[in-house]
């Protein structure tokens, strides 16, 4: 770029921003090569966005952080990115045992959670969601709790002040839930802020919290703050899902699993520890 020694700080991190738009991905050596500047400048000056929260560093370099599409209704919602969910449903299934209390959150991703647990035994399912009491209203084996409050037709899901106020009650084994973004600068969003305070809510509940989110909710920022990333245990994904961000998380003290990969073969992990307190 010509005349891009002569800019400050400010500017040529202004035009790394504008460059990442055009491109989506640069790597320090790019940046090094057109504003002739040292690796170290380079580096200090991605970690500066990232820390406004502009970019997301990777390994090498850095990609744009983008705002989350607006939310569709969860019927329609449900071909998107489908063969993905099933997988991640599939392998999120796998960590619930059998004799289990687990609760359930709206969403496509998490529907496909529940269409695998209808063959547990002895499990205990607390839920907001219509759909998935629809899934398990007619199993023997299984004991639905269901959570009501404020209906939200387009997520066809609870929410609201009586909802929280009954969630205060319950403590659950594992928490199971989707996001609408989720980012390793600003952690998880979403786009609703009455569901977020609902949902924040939820993960109080449960001793682990799985996130169930395929590979386009990743580097993307929504309205809503909903939690840091620490209050979260395990990171249920599809392959698509790029391994920059996977080993972000997991450097984070985060499990991650890559449903259609490798590492979801290993079968079901048993859980360990207490049991929940009573409902």
């Amino acid at each position: 770029m010509s005349g891009s020694s002569n800019l400050s700080n400010i500017e040529r991190q202004e035009q790394i921003v504008q460059l990442l738009s055009r491109q989506k991905r640069v790597t320090v050596n790019d940046l090094c090569e057109a504003f002739s500047i040292s690796k170290a400048t380079a580096r200090r000056d991605l970690e500066v966005l990232a820390s406004q929260g502009k970019i997301q560093r990777v390994h090498g370099g850095a990609i744009l952080v983008s705002s989350a599409p607006p939310e569709m209704p969860i019927l329609q919602r449900q071909s998107e990115q489908a063969e993905e969910k099933r997988q991640i449903g599939i392998a999120a299934a796998q960590l619930v045992s059998d004799g289990s209390t687990v609760f359930l959150g709206s969403g496509s991703t998490v529907l496909e959670v529940a269409r695998n647990l209808r063959d547990r035994r002895n499990l205990t399912v607390v839920t907001n969601s219509l759909p998935v009491i629809n899934i398990f209203a007619d199993v023997q084996d299984i004991t639905l709790v269901v959570i009501g409050g404020l209906f939200r037709k387009s997520e066809l899901s609870f929410i609201g002040h009586l909802t929280e106020q009954a969630l205060r009650e319950i403590n659950v084994d594992q928490v199971i839930m989707g996001a609408r973004a989720i980012s390793l600068t600003h952690g998880l969003t979403n786009d609703y802020l009455p569901e977020t305070m609902t949902d924040r809510a939820i993960i109080q509940i449960g001793r682990r919290v799985i996130l169930v989110v395929d590979h386009t909710k990743f580097g993307r920022i929504s309205t809503a703050f909903l939690a840091p990333l620490d209050a979260i245990h395990v990171v249920v994904t599809d392959s698509r899902t790029p391994r920059s961000f996977c080993e972000g998380l997991e450097a984070r003290g985060i499990q991650v699993i890559r449903a259609g990969s490798e590492r979801t073969e290993k079968g079901r992990v048993e859980e360990g520890g207490e049991e929940p307190g009573p409902l």
